[in-house]
Order: C-alpha cells, then structure tokens, then sequence
C-alpha cells in the first residue's frame, strides 16, 4: 500500500540532505583558505580551543530535538575531517596500535594523522619536546584506580603544556591464543587494567597467575607467543593482533573511564569553559597545605583533584598537582595563583585548556 505522507516526509530529508551537502562543501572551501593562513603563520592545525568555542556557541543555538552529546558528537566528526585539509598532525602517543591510549588519540584527532607509537610516557614527552611530534597523548587517571603516576612524574620536570583533556569509556576483554579459560594459567597486562579487572579474575581464573607489562600491547604481544597465556586488552587489539576473546567486559566496575591529556608545546587561548593544570611544591611546616588551598576558597574556584608525589630530590619532600575550573587569564585565577605563589618552594602552570565534555 502506497503512503504519500511518508514519501513526502522522504522528499523532504533528500532535499535537506543536498542542502546539507553543499553548505559542508562550501565550510570546506573556507577552512582550506584557514590551514593555508594558518601555514603562512606558522600556526598548529589543532585549536582545542578554538573547537570547544564552536560547540558552546551551537549548545546555547540548539533548540532539539539533537541533544547535546549529538552536537558535540557530529562536530568533533567534522574537525576531524575538515583538520585533514591541512598538513597532517603528527600525535605520539603511549603504547602501540590498539591500546587505549591509542584510541584516545584516534577520538581526538582522527585516521588522517601520523601516528608515533613510544613504548613509555617519558618518550611521548621527548618526541614533543624535540620537535618530532606535533602532540602527545597520555593517561592521567582512571576513575576506578586513579592517576597514573609516571604522568605525574614526567611534568616535574618537562616544560610541556596540557593542551586538552580526554575522556575515554574503557571496557576490558581477555584475549587469548587459546579457545578456553580452562587453558589459562598466566594473564598479562597494563597495572591499571590488572587492576581494573582483579575481581573478574580472582573469580574466574583464581589460578592464574598475573603478571604486569609496559602496556596492553606488549601483553597481547606476550600471550600471543606462550602456550596458556591470556593477556588484558581492548576489542580493537584483539583484531589488529588476530587474538581470540575468551570473556568480554571483565572490567570490575560499569563507569570505567580514563582521562587522557594532550601534551604540546604551547597554551591553548580561553574558551569561556576551561580547567587549568598546576603543580607546585611547599615549605616543610605545620598547615603549609591548608594556607596553600585558601586562596582557591578566597577566589571561589572549584577544585577537581589534588594529588601528590615525592620529588626525589630530599625526603618527605612533596610536589602537588592540581586541577581546578578555570583559565590562568581569569582574574579570579589570576588573584589566587599570586598568593600561592608567593607560599610556595616553586609553582609551575601545567596549562589552561578546554573541559572536555563526557557525553559523548
């Protein structure tokens, strides 16, 4: 039976659909005439900024039926595609093909880039620092197991900047050469993912014995060539390595997120919703932490973490890291990183980028 209103309804999308082709087409040809200024200037093709900027002016346009995760997904789609029209990123990152810092970068740049694949977060860093790669991404914290600590470790002493964060959902799988859990008796893996999955494990391979690698990777790398071997690792992985999945979603909690940062050389502008990165160590005495944090209260800014780490360079001594709602040209900011500068052994301003929404 023929249905006139819904091949009217039809005619409708295919005609806006042209429309919509064409006014991609014609935002292609201006943002060419873009990345060939932005050449001429010696400018990066990546703008967190400038991109975030873009999706809270089309959030505050948007009336629905879209929801804001559809906005955000569509356009971040489209920078990475238009970004292409460029010359090509190139983005090193931690691990090898298939590990979810990986894919993190993959989220946040695109298939279009170059790829450098380091076996440590202190070769991200280099690679960076040296010139060889436009940015770098690494893990910062998992929301079940927390920072990762050679992150932490390695922005004591570089001069990198955070140009923008990434929230990754994470889901678990064990992959295996073998057909059976019954023929597992080593499992290999990242320490976060190990970590992330021992319920799973001591419930379902009580026997096995865990044993910890530099990344997922170089685990499915492990198993790949050991008889009884299983390693920790993503569903990409398990086909790029030609790797069977024994169980999937082992993850021992549902909300498993990793944050990731991207590492560059310089900082991003303002885009009106950001959070700024910060480290700085203290004087040994009594309260010298709580006269360190008064000054966010005093200035009313939010706080998202603190954490801390040893500086190798004398006992107990500590360096802090922070996190906190807000740009470094705020004035707000601005009023409470000069008090607390002026407490504290040394103070360093990691970088001041774009919150990255976790919708999508």
């Amino acid at each position: 039976m023929k249905n006139d209103k819904l091949q009217k309804l039809r005619n409708r999308v295919d005609v806006l659909d042209r429309q919509l082709l064409e006014l991609l087409n014609q935002r292609a040809e201006i943002v060419k005439e873009i990345s060939e200024e932005k050449s001429k200037a010696g400018l990066a093709g990546f703008d967190s900024t400038r991109e975030r900027k873009i999706i809270e002016k089309l959030l505050r346009f948007n009336r629905g039926p879209l929801e804001a995760r559809d906005i955000e997904f569509i356009m971040e789609s489209l920078f990475k595609v238009y970004r292409s029209f460029g010359r090509p990123l190139s983005i090193a990152y931690f691990g090898q093909a298939g590990t979810f810092t990986h894919q993190a970068a993959l989220k946040r740049f695109g298939e279009r880039d170059n790829y450098i694949s380091c076996k440590t977060i202190e070769h991200v860093f280099r690679e960076v620092e040296k010139g060889g790669a436009d940015f770098g991404v690494v893990p910062i914290e998992n929301s079940n197991e927390g920072v990762v600590i050679h992150t932490l470790d390695m922005f004591v002493d570089s001069d990198m900047k955070v140009n923008a964060e990434i929230f990754l959902e994470v889901h678990h799988y064990l992959l295996s050469k073998e057909k059976s859990l019954k023929d597992i008796r080593k499992v290999y893996s990242h320490y976060q993912a190990l970590g992330q999955c021992q319920g799973w494990l001591d419930e379902n391979l009580p026997h096995a014995e865990t044993i910890e690698t530099p990344s997922t990777t170089a685990a499915i790398q492990r198993a790949k060539v050991e008889k009884g071997a299983a390693a920790i690792g993503s569903e990409i992985a398990s086909k790029i390595y030609g790797m069977n999945i024994l169980a999937e979603r082992i993850e021992d909690f549902r909300e498993n997120i990793t944050r990731f940062l991207v590492i560059g050389r310089t900082c991003p502008g303002k885009s009106g919703n950001d959070k700024t990165s910060i480290l700085f160590s203290i004087k040994d005495r009594v309260g010298a932490l709580h006269d360190m944090l008064v000054p966010f209260k005093e200035n009313r800014i939010n706080l998202t973490s603190i954490e801390s780490r040893p500086t190798k360079k004398k006992a107990w001594e500590y360096v802090f890291f922070v996190d906190f709602i807000g740009h470094m040209e705020d004035e707000p900011v601005k009023r409470a990183l000069a008090k607390l500068g002026k407490n504290c052994v040394f103070l360093r301003v990691l970088g001041s980028y774009p919150r990255e929404s976790r919708n999508g």
